[in-house]
């Protein structure tokens, strides 16, 4: 019950993060960039909690994403899993202690996850492929993700250790007593 209850709690704060996405990063982009803070989310999710949570949320976040912003369903969702997928694998590999790392993983899953959003989005929606301008947009959104990781990254260490207890807390001696 109480993983349910944070799975909702997760849900509602990745609603609250579109809204901060949408309304409050519309005024503070870099040449016209906003930062993609549903990478960091669904990075924190993956790192913290276990796969099948962190990759449902991502999967219902995505859909979720792609109904509200009105692109095409799913491309957004495959996206947000392939993130909490590798994030899984990240975090029984690497420390999450270490702030190089995350800001190194933060710069990894945006470059993975927009590169394949924006490929799957020439190849699906025939949108034409300007490279130049794609690097100069990821570029930015790259940098912007890292600092606003390095600038929350006590508080994503903080809640993700409080997450990491929900669901990765180990019962050995329950089952003798």
């Amino acid at each position: 019950m109480k993983k349910f209850l944070l799975g909702v709690l997760m849900y509602i704060i990745f609603i609250i993060l579109y809204f901060i996405q949408a309304d409050f990063f519309s005024w503070f982009t870099i040449a016209g960039v906003s930062p993609n803070i549903f990478i960091i989310f669904i990075l924190f999710l993956g790192l913290f909690t276990n796969n099948l949570f962190s990759t449902t949320l991502a999967v219902l976040g995505g859909i979720t994403l792609d109904l509200l912003i009105g692109k095409t369903i799913g491309i957004t969702a495959i996206m947000f899993c392939l993130v909490a997928i590798i994030a899984g694998y990240f975090d029984k590999n690497f420390s999450k202690e270490s702030k190089l790392t995350i800001m190194v993983m933060t710069i990894g899953m945006t470059i993975i996850c927009e590169t394949a959003d924006y490929l799957l989005s020439v190849l699906i929606v025939e949108i034409p492929f300007e490279g130049l301008e794609f690097l100069k947009i990821l570029s930015i959104e790259v940098l912007y993700n890292a600092i606003l990781t390095l600038i929350f990254y006590g508080l994503i260490l903080k809640l993700g250790f409080m997450l990491e207890k929900q669901f990765k807390q180990k019962n050995i001696l329950t089952r003798y007593f």
